[in-house]
């Protein structure tokens, strides 16, 4: 793709573009980070980059930049391709669409997939090899089904859906539009409930739904957990990285970031726009409210406020977590403190008492 070309995309899209020049119209053929970048590639800067120096010797022949003089009269020295938007990070997303683009199986279905009866597929569907369908089934337009998965009966999956390799639905789930499921993912799998009895766990029946609004993406070999009545609802746009376990009867609000190895447990509310970075876990009934942020390892056991961002286990606010970690260093040296100022003020007691 001629630079030329992928500027008149961009301008379409919304990073926002604001300058551009061509230079010697480069070829592309890929994109790279700047300190790999060859002449026929793209990469980009964005507003306080560590890398700026990069750019003065990179051989990259196309960059992507923030509204910088410095940058841009740096890209115009050396002769460089370069484009100015307001976000080169999501400029940089829409040229790796136009770059690498998602390739699109034909429709149709493969003569080694196995399809109950009832089963309502829509236009455009494609189901490969060694798919297996149950009854009561339905499956909207131009769906992507690769091989080896597996959706049991009672399943609703909306139109745009990709569902990966081996991933698996069980009964009960529900995917809205446009959703992703990676390799491996299991939706739907029954939540762990068991009851206590004299004579051992009994199990609790997991009957529930598992809903996925519109626009989420599960990452390879996470699980989301049917409950045993209602529904675990995961919020529309919302991403689920790898290795992410959701207990049954969690709902999310809209746009949630889960990292991977985050683990919630049932009955935990997570509200719009919350982000959980890597291992954080949520327990039991946990309230986190919109648009909070908890850092790797956060242990999250109760209320988190809208807005606030946590640290630590048990997770507390961020800054006092920061002091409390500026702290643990010197422990030794306050304990070791501690023990001589009880030796003196002993010492100042014994000192004081009157003779016998």
């Amino acid at each position: 793709m001629r630079f030329s070309q992928l500027v008149a995309t961009l301008k379409q899209g919304e990073a926002g573009v604001l300058d551009a020049a061509t230079g010697h119209d480069p070829e592309l053929r890929g994109a790279a980070s700047l300190d790999r970048a060859q002449a026929d590639q793209l990469s980009f800067l964005e507003q306080g980059n560590a890398l700026i120096s990069s750019l003065e010797t990179s051989a990259v022949g196309a960059v992507l930049i923030p509204d910088q003089a410095d940058l841009k009269s740096l890209a115009e020295q050396r002769g460089l391709a370069w484009v100015v938007c307001r976000d080169p990070r999501l400029a940089f997303a829409e040229s790796l669409e136009q770059l690498h683009p998602h390739p699109t199986p034909a429709s149709g279905i493969h003569p080694s997939a196995v399809i109950a009866d009832r089963v309502q597929l829509g236009a455009g569907v494609s189901i490969a090899a060694h798919v297996c369908i149950g009854d009561d089934t339905r499956i909207g337009s131009r769906t992507v089904i690769h091989p080896g998965v597996v959706i049991y009966g009672d399943v609703e999956i909306g139109h745009g859906c990709e569902l990966h390799a081996n991933a698996v639905l069980h009964p009960g789930s529900r995917v809205g539009d446009h959703c992703v499921v990676h390799s491996n993912a299991v939706v739907g799998s029954e939540g762990f409930g068991f009851v206590p009895t004299a004579k051992g766990w009994r199990k609790m029946p997991q009957t529930g739904l598992v809903v996925l609004e519109d626009g989420v993406e599960v990452g390879c070999g996470s699980t989301i957990d049917r409950p045993s009545v209602g529904e675990t609802r995961i919020g529309a746009g919302t991403k689920i990285d790898n290795l992410v376990q959701i207990g049954h009867g969690v709902e999310t609000g809209r746009g949630c970031a889960l990292a991977s190895q985050v683990g919630i447990a049932g009955g935990a509310q997570l509200g719009n726009g919350v982000i959980l970075a890597g291992q954080v876990g949520v327990a039991n009934r946990a309230r986190i409210g919109d648009r909070a942020i908890a850092s790797s390892k956060s242990g999250i056991h109760g209320e988190v406020a809208a807005g606030e961002v946590v640290s630590g286990y048990p997770a507390i606010p961020n800054r006092l977590w920061l002091r409390c970690s500026a702290a643990f260093a010197k422990l030794p040296d306050l304990n070791k403190q501690l023990r001589e100022l009880r030796r003196e003020i002993s010492a100042l007691k014994s000192e004081a008492q009157p003779p016998q």
